[in-house]
């Protein structure tokens, strides 16, 4: 996966927008280039998911495509789409946060959306298969000079500007160590990059736990918080793993995703996978 930029620096600019600039389209170029990433990703994905760009007509209104006035000028939409009766949240929220990442890279804006859409106007525009379920979609264009109130409140309600502390998210061993930056040595870079990560209502519930050259992966979950039809957490994990292989593969850290047996597990904690570094 080749970036223009450094992702390290792609996800440091990455923000949500909500306030979009309705008369400057996507140059043709870019969509093209847009087009091809996603159709790369349908093509090498083997799990029940796929994603597409969908573009509403000059004469529709934003509010049609579902986004109950919280999006305002966007006039396409990246579309994930899952098998509604057998998904991988894991894998679908790393595959879309892939083409949020490279969306940009290429100077688009992007906002991911999992509650505050209606997913049924949105299949009106879209040959759902039997049994899909769309579970996010994200506006994508360019942003307005002049961010709407509501779109500031609504980045305060939600803390969008606020990440917890490492010593809140990493541990050496077991939960009783925190993990330093410091000490992290060669992975700090991929740990800060998984720290900066979007998640929903910006819960953060990822959680990492280093032993020697493993990094154990684990979803701690908001009791009582989700969507309908969709483990939107799992989702969150998937973004995470999404930075967190990005950044080691841009470094040349080499590794690999297992799932292992008896791993150490926390109370309250659902062990995911583990990144074994080489």
């Amino acid at each position: 996966m080749n970036f223009q930029k450094h992702i390290t620096e792609v996800i440091k600019i990455r923000s949500s927008c909500r306030t979009y600039d309705d008369l400057q389209k996507i140059d043709e170029g870019v969509l093209e280039k847009l087009n091809n990433f996603v159709e790369e990703i349908n093509q090498a994905v083997k799990n029940n998911e796929r994603f597409l760009i969908t573009q509403k007509k000059p004469t529709e209104k934003t509010e049609k495509l579902g986004t109950y006035g919280v999006i305002s000028g966007a006039s396409s939409f990246i579309v994930g789409i899952i098998n509604g009766e057998k998904y991988d949240a894991i894998s679908f929220g790393y595959l879309f946060e892939k083409i949020i990442l490279f969306a940009t890279d290429l100077g688009l804006q992007t906002c991911w959306l999992g509650g505050t859409f209606n997913r049924g106007n949105f299949s009106k525009y879209i040959n759902l298969k039997y049994n899909e379920y769309i579970p996010i979609v994200s506006p994508v264009g360019y942003r307005k000079d002049k961010s709407r109130i509501l779109e500031l409140a609504m980045r305060k309600i939600v803390g969008a500007n606020n990440r917890k502390p490492w010593n809140e998210l990493f541990f050496d061993g077991s939960i009783s160590e925190n993990l330093e930056q410091e000490e992290a040595s060669f992975y700090a870079t991929p740990l800060e990059m998984v720290r900066l990560a979007p998640s929903a209502s910006n819960k953060q519930p990822w959680r990492i736990i280093r032993d020697k050259n493993l990094y154990h992966f684990y979803l701690f979950r908001t009791k009582g918080y989700g969507v309908e039809n969709y483990d939107i957490q799992k989702n969150d994990i998937g973004i995470a793993m999404c930075h967190f292989e990005l950044t080691a593969d841009a470094l040349s850290l080499e590794g690999s995703w297992n799932e292992l047996k008896d791993v150490y597990t926390p109370n309250d904690w659902e062990y995911i996978t583990t990144w074994i570094a080489k």
